[in-house]
């Protein structure tokens, strides 16, 4: 074991994405994450493929490495005495139930603290204690992001909300951690979606409170920075984000148009905010005429914070630092996956292929104390699962080896 957050063990009732990448993150940190499944279907995104590799979904794959999988069945008495056993051991859990339902399965945050008081317990839910279904494209309809996003409401890209979800829940995570090691308190941390993509729209949202009016959707363009978009070269595309007025000026010189600079309606930003349409329609003509990596060489020459536009293939390989990692995954072979977006230094974790559903179940069980016997039986009743990937692995009670 490795990295600082090495001896904190995870137990993982979460399913999806916001979760997973929340428990990935501390994985990464060298936690010990146990990621619980059911048995017969496992997270939904094991089957939200195409592509997959190795029969894996990618989307799966993408957020679920430097993981122990569980399958078990929390519903079955025996399912829910075992994960007891787990929760009363873990440092975290972390679930994503709808209200309720972790508490009916006697995994809840009164059911566990009493066992183990020094829990840091994590819930993530998609409108807080409102018993209402809430995945990535609702909430970013029903927090505003979709009516800023584009140039008609449109949503991100990517499952935005749940990644900010999952960064929020491992901040939240990391503060009672520190203190629990220092005092061994625990505490309750909830995130939820909605509050995650509100809290998100930041000056977006500061300026319509301050304002008391509507945000606007302004597609590449910014609300209060100009020039701070989209332009067509010759042969694509570029953005410029121009923050400031030296920027500004550099940029006017760079593109061969320092009468742009001199001109009195864009001396100020709040002057080419006031002057947008003028301004950028001169700027659109001149970014017109060459292709964009000559601007986005001129650009960067003069200090000028520039971008390509690329596809995501594109952008992951022109990355200065590599983006990726490849990993050795047992049915998929080599597997290259995406690192995430901090680097650690010193005594740092391997990374580790996401698992395979129910891999390390037989080894987990044995950690908890359970005999050979009892997980041949528990096998047998459907109540685990061991990935016939490992079948002939030795006897479960000698497999009990922490990762």
């Amino acid at each position: 074991m490795s990295g600082p957050l090495a001896g904190v063990l995870v137990a993982d009732f979460s399913r999806v994405l916001a979760g997973p990448y929340a428990t990935m993150l501390l994985a990464e940190m060298g936690a010990d994450v146990v990621k619980v499944e059911h048995p017969v279907h496992g997270d939904e995104t094991r089957a939200w493929g195409p592509p997959y590799a190795g029969g894996e979904a990618a989307y799966y794959l993408s957020v679920n490495r430097n993981k122990r999988d569980l399958a078990l069945d929390l519903k079955h008495p025996e399912g829910r005495r075992i994960a007891a056993l787990l929760c009363e051991r873990a440092d975290v859990i972390i679930e994503n139930f709808r209200p309720g339902v972790a508490d009916r399965l006697g995994i809840g945050y009164e059911s566990v603290r009493p066992r183990n008081p020094g829990v840091v317990y994590c819930s993530i839910t998609g409108f807080g204690r409102q018993d209402r279904p809430g995945f990535d494209a609702a909430i970013q309809a029903e927090s505003g992001l979709m009516h800023i996003t584009g140039d008609s409401p449109s949503k991100v890209g990517v499952a935005i909300v749940d990644i900010l979800a999952g960064l929020n829940a491992a901040v939240a995570i990391l503060g009672p951690l520190y203190r629990r090691a220092l005092t061994g308190t625990g505490a309750r941390v909830e995130v939820s979606l909605l509050h995650s993509a509100l809290s998100a729209l930041t000056n977006v949202a500061q300026s319509a409170l301050v304002s008391g009016e509507e945000a606007k959707p302004y597609g590449n363009a910014h609300p209060t920075i100009v020039p701070y978009q989209t332009f067509d070269a010759a042969d694509g595309g570029v953005t410029v984000a121009v923050g400031n007025d030296a920027l500004y000026r550099a940029m006017c010189a760079a593109i061969g148009r320092d009468d742009l600079a001199a001109d009195p309606r864009f001396a100020t930003n709040p002057l080419r905010v006031r002057h947008r349409e003028e301004l950028v329609a001169e700027l659109s003509a001149v970014f017109r005429t060459r292709p964009a990596a000559e601007w986005t060489r001129l650009l960067l020459d003069a200090g000028v914070p520039v971008g390509k536009i690329r596809g995501v293939l594109e952008g992951i390989r022109a990355a200065d630092d590599p983006a990726t990692v490849t990993v050795e995954h047992p049915t998929a072979g080599l597997l290259e996956l995406l690192r995430t977006g901090f680097t650690l230094t010193g005594d740092v974790p391997p990374t580790l292929p996401p698992p395979l559903h129910g891999e390390h179940s037989r080894e987990l069980l044995a950690e908890l104390g359970l005999t050979g016997d009892e997980i041949r039986r528990l096998e047998a009743d459907g109540v685990v699962r061991q990935h016939p990937h490992d079948r002939d692995a030795a006897d479960p009670a000698q497999k009990g080896t922490n990762r």
